[in-house]
């Protein structure tokens, strides 16, 4: 149960939390650490397990928040990429989206089965749940500004942790339903991989001309109302797509791709007002994320499943790269920073509320581990990204 705080209390929580969260960008920026890192922290320490003591266990409110946050991020990630950029990476970024999300899944499935106490459907689903990385940590890692990173692997990277999210929700999703009901099919996978991708497309595809058409005709007495009309446009995109059984996820980050590709009124201030909302955006999910997490559970993760975080990040991880990548013409110095550059952050731990959500066996244990794998992800990939760039000497 969440605590029976007045819609007063509430207001002054929310406000205050947020203005730590501001500073604690700033404070990112000093320490060359991922902000988004912070904003977990200052979750967890005003949990009820912290010196907050705010007792927050809504599953479902916090998957929520993730959901609409993750959508509108993926939009502002999309609205400042150029198609004709994208282009030269589209075949090695699918790859990675793909098939290293799956290569991940499956080292991290036998790696939970020998090693760790589950079984492999359960280690199967743990390792569809950390494959993705995260669209979200990466822009705000890339919007910091540390070092002028080389722009090919620097679109690569955007690229796939934009576009990986559909593999590994449908990967999450199909496991759950094998995990609740045996007898879910090959041909039933298939249809729902299929749905999941041209569902997402064809919905960014038709929601972005249409908003171009009406960018170009209708002309609007309040020129506020212009990012308002983008709102709607993402809500719509995510919404459009779900409901037909498309990714929401993919249709938002390709929305805002075919935007960007076109010219219309007030353009240049849609796009700055989307980098605040995002940052918003990003701010309350991982805020919400770390009030749900109750670190006196963690014990757990320290106990038995602590060498799990490494092997993703040293084994899993480049293994997937490296295969994905065998055929491009990427040096063996920018995959190794590639696969560096594999961030998981809200996407992993909102995937992982829906085992939750479903009352699946382990659940909460799965949790706890995404978790803290996100915590060793931001301060050993993203602590150190800085230097590692510039120890391989991939800057511009």
């Amino acid at each position: 149960m969440t605590a029976a705080y007045g819609l007063d209390m509430w207001v002054l929580i929310i406000s205050l939390l947020i203005l730590l969260a501001i500073f604690a960008s700033d404070l990112s920026r000093r320490l060359k650490i991922p902000a988004p890192l912070l904003f977990l922290c200052t979750g967890m320490l005003a949990g009820s397990d912290g010196i907050g003591g705010i007792y927050f266990d809504n599953v479902e409110v916090a998957q929520h928040i993730g959901i609409i946050a993750l959508s509108f991020s993926l939009f502002s990630g999309g609205l400042d990429t150029h198609w004709n950029l994208i282009k030269p990476i589209f075949w090695p970024g699918f790859a990675l989206s793909t098939i290293g999300v799956i290569i991940s899944t499956t080292l991290v499935a036998l790696f939970s089965y020998f090693i760790l106490d589950f079984t492999f459907l359960e280690g199967l689903l743990l390792g569809a749940i950390v494959s993705a990385t995260d669209a979200a940590a990466i822009f705000s890692f890339f919007r910091s500004r540390y070092f002028q990173l080389k722009r090919e692997v620097r679109l690569l990277v955007e690229f796939e942790s934009g576009s990986n999210d559909p593999m590994a929700i449908l990967l999450v999703f199909i496991i759950l339903q094998m995990m609740q009901n045996p007898k879910f099919t090959g041909l039933g996978l298939s249809v729902i991989f299929i749905c999941q991708i041209t569902g997402g497309i064809s919905v960014a595809l038709l929601v972005g001309k249409m908003a171009v058409f009406l960018f170009r005709k209708m002309k609007l007495e309040y020129r506020e109302l212009y990012p308002v009309f983008t709102i709607s446009l993402v809500l719509l995109a995510y919404g459009a797509a779900s409901a037909i059984g498309g990714s929401g996820f993919l249709a938002t980050y390709l929305l805002g791709i075919v935007l960007y590709q076109h010219e219309f009124h007030h353009k240049y201030n849609i796009k700055r007002f989307h980098e605040a909302l995002t940052w918003l955006c990003e701010i309350s999910m991982f805020l919400v994320l770390g009030l749900l997490v109750f670190p006196t559970q963690l014990h757990e993760v320290f106990d038995h499943d602590l060498t799990l975080p490494f092997f993703l990040i040293f084994v899993a991880r480049p293994i997937s790269v490296f295969a994905s990548l065998i055929f491009s013409h990427y040096s063996v110095k920018e995959k190794i920073l590639i696969s560096w550059l594999g961030l998981r952050g809200a996407v992993p731990i909102v995937l992982a509320t829906f085992p939750m959500v479903m009352g699946i066996p382990k659940a909460n244990t799965i949790f706890n581990i995404v978790f803290f794998i996100v915590l060793a992800s931001f301060l050993i990939q993203g602590g150190l990204a800085v230097r590692f760039i510039k120890w391989l000497k991939i800057e511009n």
